[in-house]
């Protein structure tokens, strides 16, 4: 996996292009990364339906659930699936939208200077070894291009979104995240 020399697609996974997506705003850098969680129906992993909700092709009628989610417009830059899978479906060069209402250091619209990643999890689930390694991996190649995004601008979406989002909740290893991306990043 790399990033092509535009800085907008990882070579090596699958492209799944979302609708939900658009420019970000003239002059905005990228200099924050979001780590979400998101299982559709909730608890539950596999299947198509997070790829139906981000390329807006989900039936409201294939579970309860989704007749209040299927008029969403939503999208992350990524998606990393337990099994470790990575899928892309927008651009690094645009906004994806991913993170809502949000704020960071004081900055509103998160989604207009930051790559949104979604684990295929929930907040009480730990997330799988292959996530942990395939997200380390990521990051490294995200920093390489985009030096700014250091520790302290990584983050959840429930730190830009606090009272509003839990993801990616307290299963989500912090700790081991950072272990392994400094192993990584010694390689």
């Amino acid at each position: 996996m790399k990033l092509d020399t535009n800085k907008a697609w990882l070579e090596g996974v699958r492209r799944n292009p979302s609708p939900h997506c658009d420019d970000r705003p003239n002059g905005a850098e990228i200099d924050l990364l979001v780590i979400h969680g998101i299982s559709l129906p909730p608890g539950q992993f596999g299947g198509p339906f997070i790829d139906q909700l981000f390329t807006h092709s989900l039936d409201k009628d294939a579970h309860s659930y989704f007749v209040d989610i299927a008029h969403l417009r939503v999208s992350a830059h990524l998606l990393i699936r337990r099994t470790g899978e990575v899928v892309q479906y927008v651009s690094f060069q645009q906004r994806a939208w991913h993170a809502g209402v949000s704020s960071f250091a004081g900055r509103e619209r998160c989604n207009d200077f930051a790559i949104g990643i979604e684990l295929e999890g929930c907040d009480d689930v730990p997330y799988t070894d292959e996530q942990y390694e395939q997200l380390a991996q990521v990051i490294g190649i995200l920093r390489e291009a985009w030096p700014v995004l250091t520790k302290e601008r990584i983050v959840g979406h429930s730190d830009i979104a606090p009272g509003r989002k839990t993801d990616p909740g307290p299963a989500f290893d912090w700790e081991r995240l950072s272990v392994i991306s400094y192993q990584e990043s010694k390689l």
